[in-house]
């Protein structure tokens, strides 16, 4: 018989890997609560032309896309922005602005595994729509860095830069780009961490930009800090209206209480090309893993998408490279059962106590497991003490012919007994409440 597998670049989640992947979906959606952002979600698969048309023809390579019975071309969904900006779209008139939205979608892309990207994964996406003020991207990035401190990461581990595209835009054009080539220069830029310099350089080149104008483009992604940034640029009217906001950015920032985590960085520009101010990335302090996060303004999507003239912002964040931080740095949960009762029985009477025991203590509320077969009572408190039960409820013949259940305690092995008709009352007042 041939060995059937699953297909390279998704996972299977044993009940271990799924306590870590909950565990992370509860860190993303309280956090989303305390931010006031409600949850939505979106079909898994859409019209190819969602994501042709802002990025173009090329990310098909990077999609599950296919022709369905109909004829239609679609694809799985790479990432939600398209269809948070098709959804707004359709009720945009009706919507109370800001809207405050996040959702936590499984994504796919056919790209080529390493360690922290995969061909799925789940994502958290946070996004404020229809509030142009600064105030809302400094909340966004508060937002993402409170998830990290949310997990046990701090600022040591965990670093956020921050680049803002105005005033990379307006760097460009000061040192001798021209508007119609910013973008192949962004993506260029894009790189920067991933190509040799020699490589990069002569791309730019190839764009028909001049030696001194590519020398200014690398001199302003060397940039780090608003102090730096204004010694070398504040002079240029078109710069220095953007230092200014940025330096209200962060000073929103600390006063959320986040500001030790950021880093002003202009070699960040983000390879998607809807982005049009403000932009960050979070990375392990160490760089040794990619991305956490990323995310920023993206203003004139909806407009692209649906037709909407609405200003936008959002972030996407990923589970599989924070799984693996979280993991180097021993932060995830450790695997384990949480099993309130279980319940122990001898002879046939005892079966019947030990159904309508289980449906009582499960109807107030706590989780509980029964023993199938007939077996030795030391075998069944084995099994109790292997599945991490917390306590043991014991129906033999004794216990049936004295209407009461003996309850042992399985982290300390103490016994007493608790009449039938008190015995889900009384586990539910020790064991409710975790």
């Amino acid at each position: 018989m041939v060995e059937l597998k699953g297909l390279p670049g998704f996972r299977d989640f044993y009940p271990e890997e799924l306590a870590a992947r909950s565990f992370l979906l509860g860190v993303w959606k309280e956090v989303a609560r305390r931010y006031g952002f409600e949850e939505y979600d979106g079909p898994p698969l859409e019209p190819l032309e969602l994501y042709t048309r802002k990025s173009g023809d090329e990310i098909v390579q990077q999609l599950y896309e296919f022709e369905d019975k109909g004829g239609r071309r679609v694809a799985l969904r790479p990432e939600m922005t398209p269809t948070l900006a098709r959804m707004v779209g359709a009720r945009a008139p009706a919507l109370r602005k800001p809207v405050r939205w996040f959702s936590t979608p499984q994504l796919f892309r056919y790209e080529r595994k390493q360690r922290g990207r995969l061909r799925e994964h789940f994502q958290l996406n946070l996004d404020i729509l229809g509030e142009v003020d600064v105030l809302a991207d400094a909340e966004l990035l508060a937002a993402a860095l409170d998830i990290m401190r949310a997990t046990g990461l701090d600022a040591t581990q965990v670093r956020a830069r921050v680049s803002d595209r105005r005033v990379l835009a307006a760097i460009f054009r000061h040192v001798g780009v021209a508007e119609e080539t910013l973008e192949p220069v962004y993506g260029v830029v894009d790189k920067l961490e991933r190509e040799p310099r020699e490589r990069l350089e002569a791309q730019l080149k190839n764009l028909g930009l001049e030696p001194q104008t590519i020398a200014g483009i690398f001199e302003a992604t060397q940039l780090r800090g608003i102090e730096e940034l204004e010694a070398r640029f504040g002079g240029v009217p078109s710069v220095s209206e953007g230092i200014a906001e940025l330096s209200k950015y962060l000073e929103h920032l600390e006063d959320l209480g986040v500001r030790e985590f950021v880093d002003i960085d202009l070699s960040v520009v983000r390879g998607l090309a809807y982005y049009t101010g403000i932009v960050f990335e979070l990375w392990d302090a160490q760089r040794k893993l990619r991305a956490i996060c990323g995310g920023g303004r993206y203003d004139e999507l909806l407009q692209l998408i649906a037709g909407v003239d609405m200003p936008a912002l959002g972030f996407g964040m990923g589970d599989v490279v924070l799984s693996e931080l979280l993991r180097d740095h021993g932060l995830l949960p450790k695997p384990g059962r949480s099993l309130d009762c279980f319940v122990a029985w001898l002879g046939a009477d005892g079966q019947r106590h030990a159904l309508r025991a289980t449906q009582a203590l499960r109807s107030a509320g706590l989780s509980v497991i029964f023993e199938f077969r007939d077996r030795r009572l030391a075998n069944q408190l084995k099994s109790a003490d292997q599945l991490g039960a917390r306590r043991a409820v014991i129906l033999g013949p004794k216990e049936v012919e004295e209407k009461q259940a003996r309850v042992r305690d399985m982290s300390t092995g103490a016994e007493r007994v608790v009449r039938f008709d008190e015995l889900a009352a009384t586990l539910a007042a020790e064991l409710g409440d975790g």
